[in-house]
Order: structure tokens, then sequence, then C-alpha cells
């Protein structure tokens, strides 16, 4: 993780010296330290290091030379341009020749992937794509360039760190990557402005263009002003209908254990944001009637990108009886539950109380919750009369699933 942390810019840090925070690293650390969170900021960021991240650089030597994200992007242009093609951007199994891609001809793999679409269109096996891989690395070396790391975890890899930036869509049920309409203005600014890039030869000299920030980003992602309200919802209560309650819960179960999901789509979904939309999943198939509204920013397929900002509720639910506010996290431990969320539940909850209904409780969810966590809820019960429920992701799953109202929490 720290080398991961190094590699983005973020710390610099070598052998009997102390480690630095740089530029962007102090700003992220801001951004979560705001209040309420900045999570636009928290995402600008990591574009920030990923359009700058080259794959031959001091810290990663590496005989491939190009820069991912904007070599990426340019590619994806350029099948939008094409009027044979049907934008549905880069199909999932084509993915593996962009990153084996020796250096940062866009143009060039653009050609060589419409070559195979049209000799073979979307019709063809791993064993294929793994041949041809291995001619663009120049290497019979399948023991170390094994199939399975090229065509499927490499290619996981690569899809859940391009979606941190914010830039790309899932389409087609998880088989097509894509460039994001919402953010179509910043991809085009990465592709005009680091398609072309300086080269580095020292580490210090790296890390301080990586560390550092490029304001029109962070201007970018600041005024972007889209109401995803509509394309959240339609996504949500899809995806609530296409799939079963036990699906959802095995899922919801699975990422409060810290598994990956083996779906599609939501092994795509980095764990904190997946719980939100999993949740919220489950509030609409077990209460008819709810009106669930979930926070989490999303792209232009409706598909969560990044978990709900700081001063909102995770997920906001209205019915003819009450106001509920869901708070979920995958965080267990004492402070960061007391302090990192029944606090702020409380407030949050007090000033909904007085603006909106008096009818309003929040519920607060975890893998696990601890004792004090419990006492803690109880307390701003006694203290302001509010009702803050602490439900551990066991009792969760069991419990809306034994009510007819999601008021009927309050009694059980």
């Amino acid at each position: 993780m720290v080398q991961f942390l190094k590699e983005l810019g973020l710390i610099n840090y070598s052998m009997n010296k102390p480690i630095q925070v740089t530029s962007t690293g102090h700003m992220i650390v801001d951004a979560y330290l705001e209040e309420p969170r900045n999570e636009k900021k928290i995402q600008a960021v990591f574009l920030n290091s990923l359009m700058k991240d080259q794959t031959n650089n001091p810290l990663r030597h590496n005989l491939n030379d190009n820069a991912s994200l904007p070599l990426l992007l340019q590619v994806l242009k350029y099948f939008h341009d094409d009027v044979e093609e049907n934008n549905a951007g880069l199909y999932r199994g084509e993915l593996p020749i962009l990153i084996c891609w020796r250096d940062n001809d866009a143009e060039k793999v653009y050609r060589y992937i419409k070559n195979i679409r049209k000799s073979k269109g979307f019709n063809y096996s791993e064993e294929f794509i793994y041949e041809k891989c291995l001619s663009i690395l120049e290497s019979d070396n399948k023991n170390y360039f094994k199939l399975d790391k090229i065509c499927r975890e490499a290619v996981d890899e690569y899809i859940r760190k391009m979606r941190m930036s914010g830039l790309l869509s899932l389409r087609g049920n998880g088989r097509f990557l894509d460039i994001n309409s919402f953010e179509k203005d910043t991809a085009e600014y990465v592709i005009n402005n680091y398609s072309t890039y300086r080269k580095f030869e020292t580490e210090d000299d790296y890390i301080q263009y990586m560390g550092t920030i490029d304001s029109e980003i962070i201007k970018l992602e600041q005024h972007t002003e889209i109401d995803f309200s509509d394309v959240r919802k339609r996504t949500l209560y899809r995806y609530a209908n296409e799939n079963s309650k036990e699906f959802i819960k095995k899922e919801l179960l699975a990422v409060c254990s810290r598994r990956e999901s083996t779906d599609k789509v939501l092994r795509y979904i980095n764990a904190p944001t997946r719980l939100e939309f999993l949740a919220s999943v489950a509030l609409v198939q077990n209460f008819e009637g709810l009106d669930v509204n979930p926070n989490y920013a999303v792209d232009d397929e409706g598909l969560p990108t990044f978990t709900a900002s700081g001063g909102l509720a995770d997920i906001e639910c209205y019915d003819s009886d009450y106001d509920s506010y869901f708070e979920v996290t995958l965080t267990c431990g004492r402070a960061d539950q007391v302090n990192n969320e029944i606090i702020p539940i409380s407030r949050h909850l007090r000033e909904a109380k007085s603006k909106k209904r008096k009818e309003s409780f929040s519920v607060f969810v975890a893998p696990t919750i601890h004792a004090d966590t419990i006492e803690a809820a109880e307390w701003q019960k006694m203290k302001y009369k509010i009702d803050i429920l602490t439900f551990d992701i066991n009792q969760f799953v069991e419990k809306i699933s034994t009510v007819d109202k999601v008021s009927q929490l309050l009694i059980i």
C-alpha cells in the first residue's frame, strides 16, 4: 500500500530519510478532513495521479512505455469518431491488447483492434487474444506471461484502476469500457494535455511531477454541476428488479467480509461504494412503496463511482410515515464508528428533524458493531430524543426481510 501511495505521487520516501507528503498528498488528507468530506476533490486527486502515470518510470521500469489513461481515452475517442463503430467503447476482451501495448501510439492500437473486429467481431477465444498479446510483447514465455494473468487478472485490475479517475463508464452489463459522458470535458482535457509527456531520470523528479496538482483538473471537477438523480434511480430500481434478494444478500455479506465479488459489474465497484449500492438495492427490494434515494456518485450508466459526499446521508428514504436515513460503512473500530459515524449521524438527524419531518430516524450498518457504538447511540437518544438504530450486516439483512415497512425497524 505504501508503495502504491508513492506511485500515485502522494508521498515520497527512501531509506534512512523521513517520509515526505507531497502537495497532492496534503490535498487528499485535507479533503478527507473537510466537514463535510470533499469527495469531488478526493476523486480529482486520483485523476491527477492517473492521468500523469507512466508505465515506464523511475519507480517502475517497464519495457512498455506509455501513459495508460490518456492512451485509453485516445483509443476510445478514435472508436467514437469512427462511423463504422457503434459507440459501445472497448470490449473487455480487447483490453489485454491495450494493457500489453508497447508504445503511446493511440492510432496504431486503435487500428490493430479494429482489424481484429473486422476479422472476428467479438467472437474470439481468450487464447486468440492471448497469442496476440504474446506477439505484441515479443515473448513466448508462457510461464511468466500466463493466460489468466494477461486476460483476466490484469484486465480486472486495469478496469478498477482506470475507473478511479471517474472518467470511465461500464456499458453492456460490464462488457464494455467507455468514456463517461458526464466527464467528457475533463476527458478531452486529459487527452489534449497528457497524451504526450516528459520523461524523468530520477525518482525524486518523477514524484515531484506526480505530486503537483493540475489546478485545471480541480476546476473542471468542482464545477461539474449535473443532476445524477434520474439515471442513478433508474439503474438502482432496474438492478433491484433484475436480481434476486438472495443474490443481493450474498453480495452484502461478501463485501462486509472483504471478499471480492465475482459479478461482472459489481467486481469493478470499490468495496465502500459497492456497500452503499447493495444496501440501496436491498431497501428497494424489501420495502414496497419506499422512495430510496442513495447519494453515491454515478457514471452516465447510473453505476456507482464514488461514495456519498460528506454532509449527506448515504441513503435517504421516504414513505408516508417516516423519513429514514441509512449510513453504511466497512469500518469496525470503536473510534471510527463513534467519532466518525454516530456523532455526525446525530447532528445530521437533528438538522433533518428540524427542517424536514419530526418523524425521522437513522440506521447505522457496519460489518460488526462495537459495544461502545451501541452505547453512543443510546446516549444520543437520551440527550436529544432521537433514534439511531445500530445493526451489524447480518442483523440488517435479517431485519429488513422480516418487516413490511421500514418504520417497523423502530419496534423490533
